[in-house]
């Protein structure tokens, strides 16, 4: 994407034309946020503060989704329920 993405205004261009942004936390998933943009964001098992614990959404971004690792490197379960879930948005479930 580089040739695309210049600076963070492009990346927030690209965002916007976006149906759904799956990242972990990063800029891009607070850009997205900030943005009104749909947004899932995969988090360790012991995540920073902000996310609060045992949560699938957040109060900061009301299109935010969480999904959380219940046991620590445990990304297989995540990936799963991430796939689950895009596939139930997907199929309009």
């Amino acid at each position: 994407l580089r040739p695309l993405i210049q600076d963070y205004g492009d990346t927030a261009k690209l965002i916007n034309q976006l149906d759904l942004v799956i990242t972990v936390d990063t800029s891009v998933a607070h850009l997205a946020g900030a943005m009104g943009r749909p947004v899932w964001v995969l988090l360790c098992a012991d995540p920073d503060w902000r996310w609060l614990k045992d949560r699938q959404d957040t109060p900061w971004y009301p299109t935010m989704r969480l999904f959380q690792q219940v046991q620590p490197q445990d990304w297989a379960t995540v990936m799963t329920r991430v796939a689950q879930a895009l596939q139930k948005r997907v199929m309009g479930i």
